[in-house]
């Protein structure tokens, strides 16, 4: 399994931006597609993106147009940039990864490696 550390989260008004990091430990980063996922208190664990291994990427439509995945396979990291915050956007962001996908990229029980997440919160 791949280790996963977020960073990044924190504590910013409706309308700012945050950008969140996953730091992957694992010699071959680029074979794995990395997912972001968040989960609100009370909520099931809901996709937000992801980055295929050949750097293809999709979006919640909540988020689209807002928020922006990009990978870095030298420094083993994903990025995720999230612009125009909304309330409606504080939960727990979790990054996770696959080397293989049996399922959709979509659902968290498609992935194998999880992070402990790193908590956001809009204010409003």
């Amino acid at each position: 399994q791949v280790q996963l550390v977020e960073s990044g989260g924190g504590l910013v008004q409706a309308g700012g931006s945050l950008r969140l990091s996953c730091a992957a430990s694992v010699r071959t980063f680029s074979s794995y597609a990395i997912g972001w996922f968040r989960q609100a208190p009370g909520k099931e664990r809901e996709f937000v993106s992801v980055i295929r291994t050949g750097g293809s990427t999709s979006y919640a439509d909540s988020v689209k147009g807002r928020f922006t995945i990009s990978r870095d396979n030298a420094k083993n990291t994903v990025s995720l940039q999230m612009n125009s915050l909304k309330p409606e956007d504080t939960a727990v962001y979790h990054c996770a990864a696959v080397r293989w996908a049996a399922g959709s990229y979509y659902q968290p029980s498609s992935y194998d490696s999880w992070g402990q997440g790193t908590q956001v919160t809009v204010s409003s």
